[in-house]
């Protein structure tokens, strides 16, 4: 809510000789995450921004999931109200590539429910849950299995999750020549 003043704010002791460092307790900083802002503002103001690799949900939970298709899409937070959210997915469901979505604790259930409604109950899809910390769970299920899991294991609406939805399955076309 306050990421442009204190943007702001940080660059200025930056320019006045200060070292700044950004972290977060809740993901890697400017990756769906607070902290966009600030890197974007300290490059407007010609500030070198050098970033230190360290754990990553997104990259965690991709590793992890064991689907091969060659190329993903990491897409972030989907809308909070199932509607919207339905509509994001009816945009992705065809798409050849592996999608990566971050949820809250309280809408993974719901927004489970919106996915096998669009992808369909049969399309492969890992929770990544509370990565690299004790609760972690990382479960691999069809859509509709695991929205059921999620729903019955009050623990797994718990925490910080990451969801990983396969490619969508390649659709067989055939000529017209090929009925001649």
């Amino acid at each position: 809510h306050n990421e442009r003043a204190m943007a702001d704010k940080l660059v200025q002791r930056i320019k006045a000789g200060e070292s700044i460092a950004q972290v977060s307790d809740a993901g890697t900083p400017a990756i769906s995450d607070p902290g966009a802002v600030l890197v974007a503002t300290a490059h407007a103001a010609g500030i070198a921004v050098v970033p230190v690799a360290g754990p990553s949900a997104l990259a965690t939970a991709l590793s992890a999931s064991g689907f091969t298709a060659p190329h993903s899409l990491f897409y972030g937070f989907l809308p909070p109200k199932s509607n919207q959210r339905r509509e994001a997915l009816e945009q992705l469901k065809q798409l050849p590539w592996i999608s990566v979505f971050y949820e809250a604790p309280h809408r993974i259930a719901d927004c489970l429910d919106d996915m096998q409604a669009v992808f369909g109950p049969e399309r492969e899809a890992v929770l990544a849950r509370e990565l690299t910390k004790t609760f972690e769970t990382i479960r691999r299920l069809p859509l509709g299995q695991l929205a059921d899991w999620v729903k019955q294991d009050s623990n797994q609406q718990r925490g910080e999750a990451v969801l990983v939805i396969d490619a969508a399955p390649a659709v067989e076309t055939t000529s017209i020549a090929e009925h001649d």
